[in-house]
């Protein structure tokens, strides 16, 4: 049974209040309505200020001790959400022009005319609802935002604070997300004394899910990191655990490589990544795919390692699927293409210089599109393969 209506009815007439229990007698009956009374303005404010969760204020203007223009100017400094319905007769309508000024929802008029006022009675309780509903949304909407900005601390919280600065080798990452929280992420980490892993990936989906699913896959890994030298093992554990139980049915898309910086040697498997770029000597490859499948789509797939050189001056680029599949007003996408000769181009620009061009570059393109997907990219360039 839903709660009833409570309505304040202010009038000094002794009559109204018999009045008006009898007119909505089948209302108070149903439950629908709970009437209350005061005999001025003083009196209103006392029974609201003991019964707060009145909504509705029916009130005569000419009163002794409080006047209903007096008591509508308290209702405004107590800031209560309720609406209030002015009664007077139709002879004063300078003072109805007054309580409207002062936030009267509506009027009627005396003689009272029950069925107008019921009908108006009907009309400010729907108003008041639709208030309510609207001061609800609101509530969740600031709720939501606030563990919006929670999450997006968090997930941040999980990218590297500062990337390892070494004579060996230089290291740039962005990520920029589409929304408050993005699906996307990348890493660098020691192994041991002469290895570093990095990864980056792309969730399926976005928001606080993918932003959870996310945070989970990125432990799990470096996790398993650190029972396998094998990238291909990493990610075969990796995925037997983001599978089970997979009832959002999402998935990552995870590239993960040990580098050896005692001879350059990248050891790597691509779980159905976006293939790195490797630029070497001036020119872009695509690195080889490792054929694997994304992780947590099939539990027992096998993935497979595979391996490059990195010599000194070569450097290699990860993205994700949102630099290459941005858009411009045109519905054409950025491209693999002219992520190519962008990189062709600056071969040989410094790592942190080679990021900021290809975000600049795919913001430039778009030329203001809103960013659908997330945009990640790491950048890595070997100066020596001769650690100390």
């Amino acid at each position: 049974m839903s709660t009833p209506a409570k309505i304040l009815v202010v009038d000094d007439e002794e009559d109204l209040e018999l009045l008006m229990r009898q007119r909505f007698r089948r209302q108070v009956r149903r439950g629908e309505y709970e009437l209350h009374f005061a005999r001025n303005g003083r009196e209103a404010l006392d029974v609201l200020a003991e019964m707060p969760e009145i909504r509705l204020v029916l009130s005569d203007i000419n009163m002794p001790v409080m006047d209903g223009l007096t008591l509508l100017s308290q209702l405004e400094e107590i800031e209560a959400n309720i609406s209030a319905v002015v009664v007077s007769a139709y002879g004063d309508m300078a003072n109805i022009r007054t309580a409207m000024n002062r936030g009267a929802f509506d009027f009627v008029t005396k003689p009272i005319d029950f069925n107008d006022l019921q009908v108006t009675v009907e009309k400010t309780l729907r108003h008041i609802q639709v208030l309510e509903d609207a001061l609800a949304s609101r509530d969740r909407l600031v709720a939501l935002r606030q563990e919006l900005v929670v999450a997006s601390q968090v997930q941040t919280s999980v990218l590297p604070a500062a990337l390892p600065v070494t004579e060996h080798f230089d290291v740039q990452a962005e990520m920029i997300p589409a929304r408050e929280i993005g699906g996307d992420f990348y890493d660098f980490f020691s192994v041991d004394e002469y290895r570093m892993g990095l990864v980056i990936a792309d969730v399926s989906d976005k928001g606080i899910p993918a932003a959870l699913f996310t945070m989970v896959s990125r432990a799990l890994l470096k996790a398993a990191a650190r029972n396998h030298e094998s990238p291909s093992a990493c990610l075969y554990e990796v995925n037997q655990l983001v599978s089970q139980d997979n009832d959002a049915c999402m998935f990552v898309t995870l590239f993960y490589a040990v580098l050896d910086l005692r001879d350059g040697r990248l050891r790597y498997c691509n779980g159905g990544h976006n293939p790195p770029r490797l630029i070497c000597q001036g020119e872009v490859q695509e690195v080889p795919s490792s054929d694997d499948i994304a992780l947590g789509i099939f539990m027992e797939h096998e993935f497979h390692d595979n391996e490059l050189v990195l010599g000194v001056g070569d450097a290699l680029f990860l993205y994700t699927d949102g630099i290459t599949e941005a858009c411009n007003a045109s519905e054409e996408e950025f491209g693999e293409g002219r992520l190519d000769e962008l990189l062709a181009r600056r071969a040989d620009a410094d790592i942190p210089d080679l990021i900021a061009e290809v975000v600049g570059a795919v913001e430039e393109f778009a030329g203001g599109v809103a960013q659908f997907d997330d945009m990640t990219c790491l950048a890595l360039r070997m100066n020596s393969n001769k650690p100390a």
